[in-house]
């Protein structure tokens, strides 16, 4: 069977823009060139912005637990703390004093701060909160509150 040319099976322009959005959606694609200057009010590249913590929640039978990757933090320069139900948790990784540096070449690693506010996925005993920090890795543990099983209400 002949198959047709390598541009017959690709979407192009109009169709990636119906396969991805609604009809409601607009998309306006415009030369770089036109558009405007950024507002200095927008976005200042001197202003530092705090980086996102990186976690992991799941749940087994009796606990929540909430892990993120913390190395060359001092525990004491954490701050975890929970407000309604919301996980937040706060602190600064140092890269340390680099005397002498010259020029970097590559530089990937974030330094600064960093925070995370996580909306718990189930309900947790506030009270019984375990935070342990071991091998670079902050791990959060909650207890459960015990939901019984499916309560009736009666309609009034």
């Amino acid at each position: 069977m002949a198959r047709g040319s390598q541009q017959d099976d690709l979407l192009m322009g109009d169709d990636i823009t119906a396969a991805f959005l609604s009809e409601e959606d607009e998309i306006t694609v415009e030369n770089d060139a036109a558009q405007p200057a950024a507002q200095d009010d927008q976005w200042d590249e001197d202003e530092p912005v705090a980086g996102q913590l990186a976690v992991d929640v799941y749940e087994t039978k009796e606990k929540l637990v909430v892990k993120g990757r913390v190395a060359g933090v001092n525990k004491n320069e954490l701050d975890v703390s929970i407000s309604d139900n919301t996980l937040t948790v706060r602190g600064t990784l140092s890269a340390g004093n680099e005397e002498g540096v010259e020029n970097y070449f590559l530089q990937e690693c974030y330094w600064g701060e960093f925070s995370r506010s996580i909306v718990l996925p189930v309900p947790v005993k506030e009270d019984e909160i375990e935070a342990v920090l071991k091998d670079g890795v902050l791990t959060i543990s909650f207890s459960k509150v015990k939901q019984d099983t499916v309560k009736k209400i009666q309609v009034l």
